[in-house]
């Protein structure tokens, strides 16, 4: 008798120490949001794997080191390399598997690397973006072929300049090669968007023109062919893959005034990305500014301010992280932070930046991860929707909240298939907080406290694909 009074009074004692949510009538704000990417490379293991020919195991372990870094910085975006030379970071019929996975190109690693990035990065709130380097064929000549590599296959497309070699732009086979294989990857795997960078034409060297025998105006106008017909194919296939496009950060020497550079991307490299701006080719630019915001020859505010009047879509700048310190110009971590403060006050569009690359976030160069945990990034954000291409929210989610004295405990409910993810607020006092990005496939989460106090009130929306948020559910105690 008295074992079952002493079990009576530990279950009231454990139903009155949990705290149930109710539903409120509240109006929260809207989810915060803001672009927070990273790019990892593949081509010369710059940012992963770390090394040619790491075991499977070894290689998904950093995968998930990435991705952890990045879900602990509230960032929201992996822009990962997966075609960087005519090869497959990804299971492919088309094209071998790249070498910088294996050591040797043609050889599995073992398992897809695509698709596990995609399911690691979704489990953490993450999208990926795949990225692809559309006609470049070698990094470096003296690199081993195999067999069903556009230098064998096909070489009769393939131009070689300087150590380079480079599938020519102008044969139809070369834009068909790369339409087959972005498409491939649209249809088969679970990505958020297709990226490409700025290797359209290569890089001028040495004075030598590219050996194709065209004209600048010709070969601006191949690129703007195969970059309005990449945008309208995806958006036939998957209308919610954002895609997104990452030039060199200055149009013209000269553009804005007072602004220079070693290059005219324009006429040398057949970049005309204004254009695809104004006409809407892109869901979104990415300019590589990967200067420091002084002085003004190539300021990062001045050409982030001109590159964001351009056009309507969002203009996202690339960040060069990986400069702090280096033998570039030695700068310093805050000008980093500088600059992802600035891509939030500049213009009036979605706010948003990419970091060059994630390993400069991993390392924590110049203690910059640190300085944005703690500032910039202190809080998640949704990435930004695209209401140029949908405006229909998602229904309103189900969920319940119950706090047991030092957590909250959020369980959903599942609702509306266009669903991809929650946002989670919370409210201390009278101060609304994002505290959670989940994937729609997790049935709960854990809120902690905050500062020994638990939330006041607790928010949840539904998110589609697009990136348009549901009314929240709201629930106070």
């Amino acid at each position: 008798m008295l074992a079952r009074i002493f079990s009576l009074t530990c279950l009231l004692s454990a139903l009155a120490a949990a705290q149930a949510y109710r539903p409120s009538g509240e109006k929260p704000p809207g989810p915060a949001r803001e672009f927070r990417a990273a790019w990892a490379a593949v081509v010369h293991n710059i940012d992963w794997p770390s090394a040619k020919g790491l075991s499977s195991s070894q290689q998904q372990a950093e995968m998930r080191a990435i991705l952890d870094k990045m879900a602990s910085l509230n960032m929201n975006a992996l822009v990962l390399q997966v075609r960087p030379h005519c090869d497959a970071v990804y299971q492919s019929s088309k094209e071998p598997w790249s070498p910088w996975l294996s050591g040797t190109m043609g050889k599995s690693p073992g398992y897809d690397p695509l698709s596990y990035a995609i399911q690691q990065a979704h489990a953490r709130g993450i999208e990926v973006h795949a990225w692809f380097n559309p006609f470049r064929a070698l990094s470096n000549a003296s690199h081993g072929t195999c067999g069903n590599h556009v230098c064998k296959a096909s070489p009769h497309i393939t131009k070689r300049y300087g150590n380079l070699v480079w599938c020519d732009p102008a044969a139809p086979e070369t834009r068909s090669r790369a339409f087959a294989a972005i498409l491939d990857v649209v249809q088969r795997y679970d990505v958020d968007g297709v990226h490409l960078d700025d290797y359209f034409y290569p890089y001028p060297e040495g004075g030598r023109a590219f050996p194709d025998g065209r004209s600048p105006a010709v070969r601006r106008q191949i690129v703007d062919d195969f970059v309005q017909k990449l945008y309208a194919d995806v958006k036939r296939a998957k209308p919610w893959v954002r895609v997104g496009i990452s030039p060199f950060g200055i149009w013209r020497p000269g553009v804005p005034d007072g602004i220079e550079a070693g290059i005219d991307a324009y006429e040398q490299i057949g970049c005309d990305a204004r254009k695809w701006l104004a006409k809407g080719w892109v869901d979104y630019l990415a300019p590589q500014l990967y200067w420091r915001d002084q002085p003004r020859k190539q300021s990062f505010s001045a050409l982030l301010s001109w590159w964001r009047q351009q056009g309507s879509r969002p203009v996202w700048p690339g960040i060069a992280t990986t400069r702090i310190g280096g033998p570039e110009d030695g700068r310093p971590a805050s000008e980093i932070t500088k600059q992802v403060d600035l891509s939030r006050s500049i213009g009036k569009n979605w706010a948003g930046h990419i970091h060059w690359s994630v390993k400069g976030l991993t390392k924590n160069l110049g203690g910059v991860s640190t300085m944005l945990a703690k500032g910039a990034y202190s809080q998640p954000a949704l990435v930004p929707p695209m209401p140029w291409l949908s405006q229909s929210a998602p229904s309103r989610p189900g969920a319940s909240a119950t706090g047991n004295g030092s957590s909250v405990r959020v369980t959903f409910q599942s609702g509306d298939r266009a669903t991809s993810r929650y946002a989670v607020q919370a409210r201390f006092g009278n101060q609304w907080r994002m505290v959670k990005v989940v994937s729609a496939g997790s049935k709960s989460v854990d809120l902690p406290a905050l500062a020994g106090r638990l939330p006041d009130a607790v928010a949840v929306s539904a998110v589609d694909r697009f990136g348009n948020s549901s009314a929240p559910v709201v629930m106070a105690r």
